[in-house]
């Protein structure tokens, strides 16, 4: 069974949101799938510590 989704809205740097994109890409990522990785591993990190 997937997990459910909910859409937010965010407003981000420009910057990075086309450094997010880039590194997506290189990832062969959707930019949201992308974010979510990373989202889960920093608190996966925040919660070892």
């Amino acid at each position: 069974m997937k997990p459910l989704k909910e859409k937010i809205s965010i407003t981000i740097d420009s910057d990075l949101l086309e450094e997010l994109k880039r590194a997506a890409d290189e990832d062969d990522r959707s930019l949201s799938q992308f974010i979510n990785l990373i989202l889960r591993k920093y608190m996966k990190s925040e919660q070892e510590n």
